[in-house]
């Protein structure tokens, strides 16, 4: 590259006698130029690398994604009981369909709908009048024929001792006998009579034949009612003790009957939706045949029910208890996710980065899951946040 210098001015003018050549001159600056550049290139390569280097540590600083805060839950090892899980439906004791036995008109109801009564309050009550007037000649007819009898029998004596000295005939006294045999046979049916009137006035009184919970009244007072009528008064029912209905596979069958035979069985009953504790009772019945429709067999619970806890109608989730599994492996059921390959768990490492951990579920025991393979006593699971993890990614854990 040349560069030109200019001619100073007034140096154009011409000398006599000497032809003048122009003054401007070639300057070289090439080789200026490539050692400045050269020295560029060696500060550049010199500095480069550390402040690419500073540049790239500033830059993954501020990728760097934050830890994950996560719930975490700790795998326990523990002893819990074998459970054979159902849906069962109440069962009332005992049921009675209250009705009349006697006709009449009601003219008292000495309950509420839905009241809880004693065995023998009184219920309803019908117009025992007429039964009481029944009553009155029922006597009065076992009256006249008990006289009738006593007289039979003195006329029967005294032909006895008219025939033991001859002065009658046997005949005669065949006939006062048998006589008198009938009164007394009249007067036994007016007896009974009088027993069936007291019966009916009885009957009158319409008391419970059970503890339990009234229902709906289906005749109010003012009514006229039909002895044994189609339609009930009242249908009462008993839930101190109740019973727990409910069917499992036959192919537990075997072990429940082999359990059954060591030694009664704890059945647990909850209703769908409450938190309230379970109610325990007793396992007390197995069917006698298998239902060939369902492959299942039918079960039944007895429950004191004091607190009245089960009520007749209601679903509930049943557990009977068979044994206890010792050293079972015990995981929160939220705690174990399903994906493409099966079940698995987030497991949080001592550096607080996660590891993806496949498991083998044995079965589940209310909010706790049964660990068969893949996890061991003292490790840490993440229950809650799984959603943003990943293998490796760095968590925070708060305890669940």
């Amino acid at each position: 590259m040349l560069a030109f210098a200019p001619q100073a001015k007034g140096s154009m003018k011409s000398r006599p006698g000497r032809q003048y050549r122009s003054r401007i001159r070639p300057i070289h600056v090439l080789p200026r130029l490539a050692g400045a550049a050269a020295l560029v290139c060696i500060l550049f390569s010199v500095l480069a690398p550390t402040s690419l280097a500073q540049e790239s540590k500033a830059g993954k600083a501020g990728r760097e994604a934050p830890a994950v805060p996560v719930s975490v839950a700790t795998v326990t090892q523990q002893d819990v009981p074998f459970r054979l899980q159902a849906i069962g439906n109440v069962e009332p004791f005992a049921t009675v369909a209250v009705k009349a036995r006697v006709d009449g008109q009601i003219v008292e109801v000495n309950f509420r709908e839905g009241q809880e009564v004693r065995q023998g309050s009184v219920l309803f009550k019908i117009d025992p009048r007429p039964f009481e007037a029944a009553l009155r000649q029922a006597e009065a007819n076992f009256l006249r024929d008990t006289a009738e009898k006593d007289q039979a029998r003195s006329q029967e004596r005294r032909y006895l001792e008219l025939l033991q000295k001859n002065f009658v005939s046997k005949e005669a006294y065949a006939q006062i006998r048998t006589k008198a045999e009938t009164a007394e046979a009249v007067a036994q049916a007016t007896r009974a009579a009088v027993d069936n009137a007291k019966l009916n006035l009885e009957y009158c009184t319409i008391l419970a034949p059970i503890e339990g919970f009234t229902g709906k009244i289906q005749i109010a007072k003012g009514n006229l009612v039909k002895a044994n009528d189609a339609n009930p008064l009242l249908v009462l029912n008993q839930v101190h003790p109740i019973y727990v209905s409910f069917a499992v596979p036959e192919q537990r069958l075997s072990a429940i009957r082999g359990y059954m035979a060591k030694g009664s069985l704890v059945v647990e009953a909850a209703p769908t939706g409450t938190d309230k504790p379970a109610a325990s009772g007793t396992l007390i019945f197995i069917d006698n045949a298998v239902d060939q429709t369902t492959g299942t067999i039918k079960l039944r619970g007895l429950f004191q029910n004091k607190d009245n806890a089960l009520w007749p109608g209601q679903f509930v989730n049943v557990n009977v208890k068979l044994y206890e599994q010792k050293n079972a492996i015990v995981v929160p059921t939220r705690a174990v996710q399903t994906g493409p390959e099966g079940q698995f768990v987030f497991v949080v490492k001592p550096d607080m980065t996660t590891e993806v951990r496949k498991v083998t579920v044995e079965r589940s025991d209310g909010d706790n899951a049964i660990i068969a393979s893949g996890l061991k006593g003292g490790e840490q699971v993440v229950t809650r946040g799984q959603l943003r993890l990943a293998p490796g990614v760095k968590v925070t854990a708060a305890k669940s």
